[in-house]
């Protein structure tokens, strides 16, 4: 178990703009830093982030939290996973409780947790048999070294290799405590019928590890070194429960701040291509590994930067099958230029033969848009043939047809203009036919996509779910309203008058409180009820828990309450900016607590009403006494009901604090 205090030094030094700034591309709004949402597909930035307050909200799906949630929801950490992964990356010491871990804590373990820990394991393994180990050494180090790998570069990529014996790894697991349904399920062995000792998949080859975003090791890339062997050259995990090679991007880990920094990445084919780059120093760079780009990777991307540069082998024969990938990028509102490397050179070899300078101003200078790139290819070999040139120009038009922005696609579709000597009338025209048919298939794609999508991890639902009843809904309304000003405002200290006209002081948390135990009020929803208790139990302690207190809590249903109520749904907008200088959230408190607190006694009179009157039908034949008893309760009630109506001027401040549907 963490202890306390580290848990407590943990949340006191991360800082949550920087770890959600690895994984969305923030920027700077007013106060607050804003960015498209990692959770949901959007083209407006609903994600809010609030440096000061260090939460983070995302409007466009509800959910909000810390640092530490965020990691819980992206990373699917659990709890203790977020807090060790914060601190490693913040260099902060785990102390661990001295408590002995149940049985049942023991077994709690998950499949996917056994998968991560398994893999770690096999990452630690081959790289001391690289490293340490005499046929580690000779044939894989030799090999890297061949390669002009440097030792550091080695280590950053954390290169391994797997020997020659055909159980090694799978011995190693089984000693320690792994049993063989987790090894095969992991990929990392096999056992067929006729050796039960099983066989290691990647034996005798050298071993890329497949990092996912955060850096937790996935799955493997292996090389087989000899030439003489009738087997696959490469080899990777298969699909598991934690690797989805659709969903990952090679290098990602190691190259996502210097890819948001210069908010540019460079897209290549292998593991050599993106190691070979970052030991030239260019380090904004990750593969697809050899699949076919996928729109989940695209979106991987797009956290840290819209703008891509995909480098190509000059002699790569797979070129015009590259055009797909092309398309969705610019399906995904992604700005896209392509270079083409001399024959016989690919990102490895080119950053080997030439200094960093060279190499980045080569990319820079050589790198065409998408329109002249596909021209090149397509124009190359058709001669004077002007249906193959015209089916070449409505291939190059179609590729404008999946840009979403319609000012970028005017731009396009001018540049095709004068490229080709073509009316622009007529491009409009066949755009207009291309975009028909992308629109279909895109359509489809969705819906397919659609049916597949699993129920978010973090569900929120809404606490006022009883909207059918108006009044239930008024004084849910505002019991969420007056739990919210405590959380946000709650050591705010208001002056007030008594009865006699004597000033006196006192919190926001202490005149709320105050108000609902006057009214011996019940609360309707659980996670108020949860909030108040804690709030009485500061009290207790001479504590005012506001805001800040809650935030750390691990119950999602009162950590979203928390965000909302320290992010309303104004600091979305950077009014600022436009010269535009509207009150602040809170800025008449006295004024905003002392309306609400009436207004939540005028809403919960009105419900109570309601609530006797459904219960004079049940006594009305029954039992005289009592219905004659709640008849009198009605009539006291419509009497406070008036006088509140009175005092809160009912009409103009229905415009006021009305139903914020």
């Amino acid at each position: 178990m963490i202890s306390k205090q580290t848990i407590d030094k943990i949340f006191s030094t991360i800082r949550v703009e920087e770890i959600v700034g690895e994984y969305v591309q923030l920027k700077r709004a007013g106060s607050n830093y804003k960015g498209l949402s990692p959770f949901h597909d959007e083209k407006t930035p609903s994600f809010v982030v609030s440096a000061s307050k260090q939460i983070w909200k995302d409007f466009s799906t509800g959910k909000g939290g810390t640092a530490i949630s965020f990691l819980m929801e992206i990373e699917n950490f659990t709890y203790p996973e977020a807090l060790r992964h914060a601190a490693k990356k913040y260099g902060i010491e785990i102390e661990e409780d001295q408590r002995e871990i149940s049985e049942e804590a023991k077994n709690a373990q998950t499949e996917k947790d056994l998968l991560y820990k398994i893999h770690e394991v096999a990452n630690t393994y081959f790289q001391e048999i690289l490293w340490d180990d005499q046929e580690g050494r000779s044939i894989g180090l030799s090999y890297f070294k061949e390669r002009e790998l440097r030792d550091d570069i080695i280590k950053k990529f954390q290169l391994g290799y797997s020997p020659e014996k055909k159980n090694a790894f799978t011995a190693y697991a089984l000693e320690k405590g792994y049993n063989k349904e987790i090894l095969e399920k992991s990929g990392l062995s096999i056992f067929p019928e006729n050796t039960p000792a099983g066989v290691d998949r990647f034996r005798e080859r050298v071993i890329f590890p497949i990092h996912s975003f955060s850096g937790r090791v996935l799955g493997f890339g292996a090389r087989i070194l000899k030439n003489n062997v009738k087997t696959a050259k490469y080899l990777n995990s298969p699909e598991t429960e934690i690797y989805h090679k659709s969903n990952v991007l090679y290098g990602l880990n190691q190259s996502k701040q210097a890819i948001s920094r210069k908010n540019a990445c460079l897209l290549v084919e292998g593991y050599m291509d993106v190691i070979s780059l970052h030991m030239s120093g260019i380090e904004n760079v990750v593969a697809s590994s050899g699949t076919s780009l996928t729109t989940e990777q695209i979106k991987l991307i797009k956290r840290l930067t819209e703008n891509v540069t995909i480098l190509f082998d000059g002699d790569n024969a797979g070129i015009k099958a590259s055009f797909r990938s092309i398309d969705m990028l610019l399906t995904e509102g992604m700005n896209i230029r392509v270079l083409l490397f001399p024959d016989g050179d690919d990102p490895d070899s080119f950053a080997r033969k030439h200094p960093q300078e060279y190499v980045e101003k080569y990319i820079e200078n050589e790198a065409m848009d998408f329109i002249d790139f596909k021209a090149e290819i397509l124009l190359r070999d058709i001669g004077n043939d002007p249906i193959k040139k015209a089916e070449a120009i409505r291939d190059i038009v179609k590729s404008v047809s999946f840009v979403q922005n319609a000012l970028k696609r005017e731009v396009y579709l001018k540049e095709v203009s004068n490229k080709f000597g073509l009316s622009e009338q007529s491009l409009f025209n066949e755009l207009d036919v291309q975009k028909q048919i992308t629109q279909n298939q895109t359509h489809h794609v969705q819906q397919q996509q659609k049916e597949k999508t699993a129920a978010p991890k973090m569900e929120v639902v809404p606490l006022d779910q009883e909207k059918e009843d108006p009044f239930l809904y008024d004084v849910l309304f505002m019991e969420n309203k007056l739990v919210e000003h405590m959380l946000a405002f709650g050591d705010i200290i208001l002056k007030r008058r008594n009865e006699q006209g004597e000033e006196y002081q006192i919190t926001v948390i202490e005149e709320i409180l105050h108000h609902f135990e006057e009214e011996q009020y019940e609360f309707l929803v659980k996670g108020n009820e949860i909030i108040i208790t804690q709030v009485r139990e500061g009290i207790q302690k001479d504590e005012l828990r506001s805001g800040n207190f809650f935030v750390s809590f691990m119950d999602e249903e009162i950590t979203t309450k928390v965000v909302d109520a320290l992010i309303p749904l104004d600091e979305l907008e950077n009014w600022a900016s436009r010269n535009i200088y509207p009150p602040n959230y809170g800025d008449k408190v006295a004024d905003q607590i002392k309306g609400d607190v009436l207004l939540h006694k005028f809403r919960y009179i009105d419900y109570l009403i309601t609530e006797t009157d459904k219960e004079l039908d049940v006594y009305r034949d029954t039992d005289e006494g009592k219905y004659y008893e709640l008849i009198k309760k009605i009539t006291l009630l419509k009497q406070a009901s008036m006088r509140l109506s009175n005092i809160i001027e009912y009409s103009p401040i229905k415009g006021i604090y009305g139903r914020k549907r």
